[in-house]
């Protein structure tokens, strides 16, 4: 039988009045589908770019691409959950909902002594980090790496990853107090963009030798300065746009400036695979239970309140995770 619920139904594109509560039906659960109660789901820009959309989907959809919450029914062919399991999930799409469908292959066990919140502030933004510092660009001692808006949600998190692997880290923030958080995390220099070039800080920090590497989730405002500030033969890692889309880019660029690298990559290449998946969650989760990465919740907001989320989020006046709280 369909499962009534309450959900943020994105019926036009638009910007953050379009999210609005309304009932929501979903379907019947299909093979290897799980119902969840969801007790919290994370806001990320990608949630930001659906809504606007620039990364298209057709309406009316529910947004939220990451969450946690409870097990209440299993569809035919589930074998990775049962009823009462507490779960999370990150790259697939619905969680700004009191009940979301949720494919089982995309669930992981959420591990005892991790509360559910924390779990869905971490498994987006964890995981990101986690594929960026491990993957993308694998860090190792010695490295230098620059991260841009290092005091955010996922910021945080790759500044401790990175410097955990060995790396000295640089980081751009907009304020002092930022600029702390950023410093408690482990970055090495903080540049506040705000009132310093950091291309000119980085160079000058560097002694002219240039960076390993750039996590850049910024886009238009900082794309042209975070390549100036690699090294011959290092890596911009471009895997966000929260200041606008980079607009069409000549490679030959990249060239001139020391034949550099430059990837766009996304979570849902880096987590595609169940044992991937597994992997980056169970080293973020099991390094949260351990105490060794810290998770910034910065505000829970009610489901209704998702508009004021949104803008709290694109104002860049927030550090840390912001989640949403279904009723119930």
């Amino acid at each position: 039988m369909p499962t009534e619920t309450q959900a943020i139904v994105i019926r036009e594109c638009g910007g953050p009045e379009v999210l609005a509560v309304d009932g929501f039906t979903l379907p019947d659960l299909g093979k290897g589908e799980v119902l969840v109660r969801v007790a919290a789901a994370g806001v990320n820009f990608i949630d930001v770019y659906h809504r606007t959309g620039l990364y298209k989907v057709p309406p009316p959809f529910v947004p939220g691409m990451e969450g946690a919450g409870i097990v209440e029914a299993a569809g035919p062919e589930v074998t990775e959950v049962v009823p009462g399991d507490h779960v999370a999930w990150a790259m697939v799409r619905g969680s700004y909902a009191a009940h979301a469908i949720v494919p089982a292959a995309n669930l992981v066990h959420v591990p005892a002594g991790i509360g559910l919140d924390t779990a869905a502030a971490a498994m987006l933004q964890g995981m990101t980090a986690h594929y960026l510092t491990h993957s993308t660009y694998s860090l190792k001692s010695g490295d230098t790496c620059l991260v841009h808006a290092a005091a955010g949600g996922t910021g945080l998190l790759i500044v401790q990853m990175a410097k955990a692997r060995g790396a000295r880290v640089f980081g751009t923030v907009s304020t002092e107090a930022k600029a702390e958080l950023a410093r408690a995390a482990g970055a090495d220099e903080t540049i506040l963009y705000t009132s310093q070039d950091f291309e000119a800080e980085v160079k000058r920090l560097t002694g002219g030798a240039g960076l390993d590497v750039v996590y850049d989730s910024v886009g238009l405002s900082t794309f042209e300065k975070s390549l100036n500030c690699l090294r011959p033969r290092g890596m911009m890692v471009l895997f966000g746009q929260s200041s606008g889309p980079v607009p069409p880019f000549d490679p030959g660029a990249l060239a001139a400036k020391g034949s550099l690298f430059l990837t766009r990559p996304t979570l849902a290449h880096y987590g595609n695979r169940r044992e991937e998946l597994v992997w980056r969650s169970s080293d973020v989760l099991e390094a949260i239970a351990s105490g060794s990465l810290k998770v910034k919740i910065e505000r829970s907001y009610a489901l209704a309140d998702a508009a004021e989320a949104h803008r709290d989020l694109q104002g860049r006046g927030t550090s840390g995770k912001l989640l949403l709280r279904p009723p119930g």
